[in-house]
């Protein structure tokens, strides 16, 4: 059996979203893939196992015994708590983006995306610093790189110099399950106040390069006489504020509403009723909320930029951010709903969990093997 070490301490339970679902999905479809082949100790903060149940259930869930809100704290427990008991792994993953100064070897790294390089006004003076100085440390480190699409996969051959033979698109994976318990429309229209016929939902942080703002001025302008309400399901990003202004000043209060970060039952739900998924944001590693919507039956709606067209495919409208292309593709999904459906369905069958494992368990046996 191939033992693997997984380093999630940079996991802070429910708080770095996308990234944490990226890798818990696919270690659960590991243990589908391959379940008696590997043998996978996952080290993550205090508070994990509450967190992700299933993923206790299935691997060895081993909790620090702090939160690891600090990164100071955090890097010196990789140094000394992970580092020690990952020695003589036939892998060491380390799933949040760096490896740490202090790691066994072989190394698999995972790279969600490289956005400090391409939006570095959006990170502040000491993240920017940190990355740009343990990234391309990182990939030198490490024997093999895992990223979640081929976007990403060219932008850290063109930017860092990587060889491409030693990068590998492990593909999101979604769950079954997704979807089978998720709240009422009914309820979630009384809770949230949700009266007209056609509700719009966007589940993202209110980080700028998300463009929450572009929506807002989509209901304000060519959507202003269609029966329609915008949802915005996230957590508070760095644009926050000047969104509630903008909401304020183009007099949508009514038909616009921030529900604040949502948990799964509520957003599973929310997003199975919404007339479409609208998707504006400008910088996507992979963009995870597309194919569950796909699952959930939403039609998507997305901007055409970085990883969103090979997510998308032929299954959504892909779309500049022109404010009257979009009020016709809402238009499109509310006329052609059935149809949009049935594509998404299709599209999303290709990333299922179970793909997701196939795909980490190929990386973990080459590497385990002495391959690149």
């Amino acid at each position: 059996m191939i033992r693997v070490a997984v380093n999630m301490l940079w996991c802070v339970p429910g708080q770095v979203g996308g990234s944490e679902q990226y890798l818990v999905r696919q270690l659960l479809g590991l243990q589908q893939a391959a379940p008696s082949e590997f043998v996978v100790d996952v080290y993550a903060p205090l508070g994990m196992v509450a967190a992700q149940g299933e993923l206790a259930r299935r691997v060895q869930l081993h909790e620090s015994s702090s939160s690891e809100h600090r990164r100071a704290m955090r890097v010196w427990r990789e140094a000394t708590w992970f580092a020690a008991n990952a020695r003589g792994a036939d892998v060491v993953h380390h799933g949040g983006g760096v490896v740490p100064p202090r790691s066994p070897r072989p190394v698999v790294l995972t790279i969600h995306d490289l956005q400090y390089l391409v939006y570095p006004q959006y990170f502040s003076t000491v993240k920017l610093r940190y990355l740009t100085a343990r990234m391309p440390a990182s990939v030198q480190r490490a024997k093999h790189i895992v990223v979640p699409s081929n976007y990403v996969k060219q932008t850290v051959v063109q930017r860092l110099g990587v060889a491409p033979e030693k990068v590998s698109v492990v593909r999101h994976g979604i769950e079954s399950s997704l979807g089978d318990s998720g709240t009422p429309a009914t309820e979630l229209r009384d809770r949230f106040g949700l009266r007209a016929e056609h509700v719009l939902v966007y589940p993202a942080i209110t980080h700028p390069h998300k463009n929450h703002s572009f929506l807002v001025e989509l209901v304000a302008g060519p959507l202003r006489n269609l029966d329609v309400h915008l949802v915005f399901a996230g957590g508070q990003g760095r644009a926050h504020e000047a969104l509630l202004r903008l909401i304020r000043e183009r007099n949508v209060g009514d038909r616009v509403s921030v529900v604040g970060r949502l948990g799964d039952r509520d957003r599973d739900g929310l997003v199975a009723m919404a007339t479409a998924l609208v998707f504006p944001s400008a910088y996507e590693g992979f963009g995870a909320p597309i194919i569950e919507a796909m699952v959930l039956g939403a039609p998507v709606i997305a901007a055409n930029a970085t990883a969103l067209p090979e997510v998308v495919g032929d299954a959504g409208h892909l779309l500049d951010l022109s404010v009257d292309t979009w009020a016709d593709a809402v238009r499109d999904v509310i006329a052609r709903r059935a149809g949009w459906q049935e594509r998404g369905r299709a599209r999303a069958a290709q990333f299922t969990a179970l793909e997701s494992g196939r795909d980490l368990a190929q990386v973990y046996r080459t590497v385990a093997a002495g391959g690149r």
